[in-house]
């Protein structure tokens, strides 16, 4: 079957993980999550991956608590490393070989980041699972996404979220909103449809790397992203 990204960054939240469950993870939706991804590896595709740690502390929320954000969002970065080791985890159940990469060293607990060796083991069929973010307080973890989809040379960013696109407005809250097929940066920030953070944004843009913002709850929905199945999510280039 023919790719049309073959090398891609996938970014997850970290609430994808939790799902209903009153734990930090739901063991239906790893398992899940390690099931697609090791179908994109079958089909020969490059994968990477950022998951979010707002299942587990989201500096923001508590800085608003009263935690110093500088710590707060270290605290972030470390519960990324966790969500990162449980996907390893299930992947490696199924067969799958997996790596993840923090940005900050920590060696006894993963490898430290490097493009290369990343480049190198996703051309090998592991899937390699890029954590902590940029290693720096204040970016988020859209903002590690498109700078590691930068460092690996990702053919595009794969945004998947709870709706199947942008939409011209909030769908929840707005009944005629509509959903955009395709956008250019410009139109995106012109309309200002925060299609992702705006440090996150710019390095796409400036690295000419697409964003393609989809449901990623839709049945095969991923694969179908990486295959380049017209009329799925959104696409910004």
């Amino acid at each position: 079957m023919a790719l049309k990204y073959k090398r891609i960054l996938l970014k997850l939240s970290g609430e994808v993980l939790k799902g209903s469950s009153d734990s930090c993870h739901d063991e239906a939706i790893l398992s899940e999550v390690a099931k697609r991804l090791a179908e994109l590896v079958a089909l020969g595709a490059e994968v990477g991956v950022v998951i979010g740690g707002g299942n587990i502390f989201r500096g923001l929320t508590g800085a608003r608590n009263g935690t110093d954000r500088v710590l707060g969002d270290t605290m972030g970065m470390l519960a990324t490393v966790i969500n990162a080791l449980a996907v390893q985890n299930a992947l490696e159940r199924i067969g799958v070989p997996a790596v993840t990469m923090t940005a900050r060293p920590m060696p006894q607990v993963a490898q430290p980041f490097d493009a290369r060796e990343a480049i190198r083991l996703m051309g090998q069929g592991s899937v390699a699972l890029f954590a902590g973010g940029t290693g720096n307080p204040f970016f988020s973890t859209d903002s590690g996404a498109a700078l590691r989809a930068a460092e690996i040379g990702a053919n595009a960013l794969l945004k998947a979220t709870k709706v199947d696109g942008v939409y011209s407005a909030d769908p929840a809250k707005d009944p005629t909103a509509t959903r955009y097929e395709a956008l250019t940066y410009q139109e995106a920030l012109a309309k200002d449809l925060h299609v992702m953070d705006a440090a996150a944004f710019a390095l796409c843009r400036d690295n000419n790397i697409p964003i393609v913002v989809f449901d990623f709850h839709a049945p095969d929905s991923l694969r179908r992203v990486v295959c380049g199945e017209p009329g799925l999510g959104t696409v910004v280039s």
